[in-house]
């Protein structure tokens, strides 16, 4: 029997995620693992790729972290982040300048 691409998409949808991402906007994004701040560079299929990038080691108290840009431990990345969008817990746009200081 031969599967045709009809039938992969009725048995598995569409593979074409819609993100709520846009490149230029800047995101504090929780994966299962980690926390990290940044500018969408680009979207590659299920990837964000991110500039001005920080991994955020602890952020304090997170209301107050998400209101003022607070964060507590930070540790600036001189590359660009690539994030798996399966891999993230939450996302909370980041109306704050990036860190771009280690503390």
């Amino acid at each position: 029997m031969e599967i045709t691409l009809k039938d992969m998409k009725e048995l598995f949808g569409n593979s074409a995620v819609e993100l709520p991402f846009e490149v230029g906007q800047t995101w504090l994004i929780r994966t299962v693992t980690f926390a990290v701040t940044g500018r969408i560079k680009a979207i590659k299929g299920k990837f964000l790729v991110l500039g001005d990038a920080a991994w955020i080691a602890d952020t304090g108290r997170f209301g107050e972290c998400i209101e003022t840009g607070s964060l507590s431990e930070v540790e600036v990345v001189t590359v660009d982040v690539v994030v798996n969008t399966d891999s993230i817990v939450d996302a909370y746009y980041w109306k704050h300048e990036l860190p771009r200081k280690t503390k």
